[in-house]
């Protein structure tokens, strides 16, 4: 890598690419709207620099993580912590330079686009990462990190972010986004309320955990009424803190409208322990529907992230903990699955639900045709394993043609690694704009149109559903 190809993932037709280009350069530049990830509010409520590239870089990164655990490299070498607390390797340099020895395994992936697009903007860094650069990129890498202009308050205005959110723990104390709200920096970073370590009754120390919501909120989480009085004011603590939205990762997107004497019977059985895995999918499949009756209630917008099977492999899971690369998707029904609440809500148009997937099969059958119809539904961006520019393509052709750009979100980088956030978003705007300038050059879309929708599918759509 001694410099990023200007004309990257645009078409290779010569009249395609020129309209990809035009497009691109009225949208490039605009303000990152970032309505979902993972990155930590602390990393803003400190300040604090980053410690070193590899921590920086792959240790947070479960992209990287799985790609190099696929080729045999333990995760205790790349200083992945072990619950146990058995010891894993602590120095950056020799974790870093492991990576950049196997950067190669990257070749063709968006992994590559993401770090080759921040080495090169973020770092002025203009040679290839492989082992014989490795030291001299790590050095160079460490020297900026140790700069004001690198610590994350400086990145994020840099970086042109109007708006951030992270998602938290419905149990989070939010004492993080409390300290940005208290430090008068200008910056806006928001909470998303992530409910499933409260909801899913697989989830560990599920009862446990509605003690805690007990404690934190003063509502009797023994009983059901008090159990949702729990939720609710929970959510008004993420409100204040400027939360706009929900987030919940379920492993199908189930959906159920009980009478309240049996959802109320349901949350006793299993609050007591005796619940079945069956009982586990129903209770899941309820909260969905109270979920969306408290959004009707309060705005937050729903988001449903569906179509993982989570820690894929025991062992991993045990050892190293959740999110290291082991989450497989899995076939996902949505039509059957979300007609109970969508018969009760689906039409409300109060309430936005936006939809994720992993099963690329159900854009064109299902998602497509539900969010065409539904005025509560919206369809969020390529997620996850499809969050490449083969998989935002393939989204757009399935999806456009039956809901349009406007029952869709614009795009969300779904990120914990920071300095990708500008990367991926980049990524987003090339594709989008490539895929406009074909429909312009095969006459199915006017020019002028086709710069209204770049600027829509880059910054108005998510402002819109997120209610930013």
């Amino acid at each position: 890598m001694t410099s990023l190809d200007q004309d990257r993932l645009f078409p290779i037709e010569p009249q395609a690419r020129h309209i990809a280009r035009e497009l691109y350069y009225t949208i490039h530049d605009l303000p990152i709207i970032s309505p979902h990830g993972h990155t930590d509010p602390a990393w803003f409520a400190t300040n604090a620099s980053f410690s070193d590239p590899a921590r920086l870089f792959v240790t947070p990164d479960h992209y990287i993580l799985r790609m190099l655990f696929s080729q045999g490299i333990a995760f205790e070498k790349l200083g992945v912590p072990c619950v146990d607390g058995y010891p894993v390797e602590k120095d950056g340099r020799k974790i870093w330079r492991l990576f950049a020895e196997n950067y190669f395994l990257f070749r063709g992936t968006p992994s590559q686009l993401w770090i080759d697009h921040a080495l090169s903007d973020i770092f002025d860094i203009g040679r290839k990462l492989d082992a014989d650069t490795a030291d001299d990129i790590f050095d160079e890498v460490a020297e900026k990190l140790s700069q004001n202009a690198f610590r994350p308050r400086a990145l994020y205005d840099r970086f042109r972010i109007e708006v951030l959110a992270t998602t938290d723990n419905a149990l989070d104390t939010l004492q993080h986004h409390k300290s940005i709200h208290r430090s008068g920096w200008g910056g806006r970073i928001i909470p998303t309320y992530r409910p499933d370590a409260i909801i899913d009754p697989d989830k560990p120390h599920w009862s446990a955990n509605l003690d805690q919501l007990a404690d934190l909120t003063n509502c009797d989480t023994g009983t059901w009424q008090g159990y949702l009085d729990g939720h609710r004011a929970r959510r008004r603590d993420f409100i204040a803190m400027g939360a706009t939205a929900t987030d919940h990762g379920h492993p199908d997107a189930l959906t159920a409208v009980l009478p309240d004497a049996e959802a109320e019977k349901l949350f006793d059985k299993i609050r007591g322990g005796n619940g079945t895995s069956d009982d586990h999918a129903l209770f899941r499949a309820q909260m969905l529907t109270e979920m969306a009756a408290m959004s009707i209630d309060d705005g937050l917008v729903m988001q449903l992230h569906a179509g993982s099977l989570r820690n894929h492999a025991p062992d991993i899971l045990a050892r190293f903990g959740a999110d290291r690369g082991f989450d497989i998707p899995q076939r996902t029904d949505f039509v059957t699955a979300l007609r109970p609440l969508l018969m009760r809500y689906g039409l409300d148009p109060r309430l936005t639900l936006i939809l994720f997937t992993l099963d690329e099969t159900t854009y064109s059958r299902e998602l497509a045709p539900l969010a065409g119809a539904y005025p509560a539904l919206r369809l969020g961006p390529a997620w996850w394993f499809f969050d490449s520019p083969e998989g935002m393509i393939r989204y757009r052709q399935t999806v456009t043609e039956t809901a349009g750009f406007y029952n869709t979100v614009g795009f969300n980088d779904d990120t914990r690694a920071f300095c990708s956030i500008p990367a991926r978003h980049d990524v987003a705007r090339r594709v989008d704009a490539a895929y406009l300038a074909t429909l312009v050059a095969t006459g199915r879309l006017g020019r002028a149109e086709a710069d209204e929708v770049a600027q829509d599918l880059t910054y108005d759509l998510a402002k819109q559903a997120y209610r930013l």
